[in-house]
């Protein structure tokens, strides 16, 4: 991973979005964003020793249709009243030196926690135009529902059979950190 400064980075949720992409009856996608997220990354003196854990509200979910995110929230999914967040936390950065990475670590997801890998790209430092030291960072990763005992579904009637919603979750992930304005005057 290309240099960072070392220090704790705060996430910045207003400039991050957390999206998510399922098929829907084969044939179509589902696309959807979380709206609360927080979290930290701590970088180290190289990538070896940085860290990232991330919480999502999971009842901010928002796929643009009420009904549909009502359904999500229930116990047929992500049961957002026993499990409110789901939470990444980072294991092991693996990364080269052209800024492009894998992100592995532990989601938990309506209490089922399981390894997950992510590849990311860093996409550089920067001090704004509000003197705020910044990083910004993609990612993206796909996991299986159903390992995260995110069971629920519908046959389709048609000839050539299938279901409702897919197992496959495509995640993309676009992320701002922000550097405490102490640290970053060190930067």
């Amino acid at each position: 991973m290309t240099a960072m400064t070392p220090g704790t980075w705060n996430l910045d949720a207003t400039h991050t979005d957390v999206d998510f992409t399922v098929r829907h009856a084969g044939i179509s996608k589902v696309r959807g964003t979380f709206n609360a997220v927080e979290g930290a990354l701590v970088v180290g003196e190289d990538h070896n020793a940085s860290s990232v854990k991330v919480t999502i509200d999971a009842n901010s979910i928002d796929t643009g249709q009420p009904d549909r995110d009502g359904h999500i929230k229930s116990a047929d999914f992500f049961e957002t009243e026993a499990h409110p967040n789901m939470i990444f936390e980072s294991t092991e950065v693996r990364g080269d030196a052209a800024g492009e990475f894998t992100l592995v670590g532990q989601l938990t997801i309506k209490g089922v926690s399981q390894p997950v890998e992510l590849k990311a790209e860093f996409g550089g430092q920067t001090i704004d135009a509000f003197g705020m030291t910044r990083a910004g960072f993609e990612a993206t990763g796909e996991i299986s529902r159903k390992e995260f005992n995110i069971n629920w579904n519908a046959p389709l009637q048609a000839a050539a059979g299938g279901v409702l919603v897919s197992d496959t979750v495509k995640i993309q992930i676009d992320a701002s950190f922000v550097l405490p304005a102490e640290e970053g005057a060190q930067a």
